[in-house]
């Protein structure tokens, strides 16, 4: 099971990982990732994407885990519009038989992402927006892989 989703509307946490659980009898570990808009000087944030090409990007991430990590499933999910703060913009969740590959290739999942996928953010402060750039932190994550 290998599910890419680039959307609008909320997703359910628990029946993701849940999807995954029951993905196959040789599951042994699911690990997951949920990012969240983050609030203090955020008001909102908006999300974009080109559609088809952000997905494709998507799947090229979910095949190259695949390749690197014996996984059973794999679900990524981004959101994309105006969110709040506290609401859920990414899951990213793995299954596999053993939770050292599920760590690693969640972990590699997400810092990839972040850099690697074409989303552009911008963020409402204070009556101000900017766009956000992938910090230097971000880089040298994704780079590590």
């Amino acid at each position: 099971m290998w599910i890419v989703r680039v959307q609008g509307e909320e997703f359910d946490v628990g029946a993701e990982d849940e999807r995954l659980k029951r993905a196959s009898p040789e599951v042994g570990a699911v690990v997951s990732f949920v990012g969240t808009v983050r609030g203090g000087e955020v008001q909102a944030m908006t999300l974009e994407h080109y559609p088809g090409m952000t997905e494709k990007s998507l799947v090229a991430l979910v095949e190259e885990a695949r390749r690197r990590w014996s996984l059973v499933a794999a679900t990524v999910i981004h959101r994309v519009g105006r969110l709040m703060p506290g609401e859920r913009i990414v899951f990213v969740g793995v299954a596999s038989r053993h939770r050292a590959e599920a760590f690693a290739a969640c972990e590699f999942l997400i810092d990839r992402l972040k850099t690697g996928a074409p989303f552009w953010k911008k963020e409402e402060t204070n009556g101000a927006t900017r766009w956000v750039e992938a910090r230097e932190g971000d880089e040298e994550r994704a780079r590590r892989w």
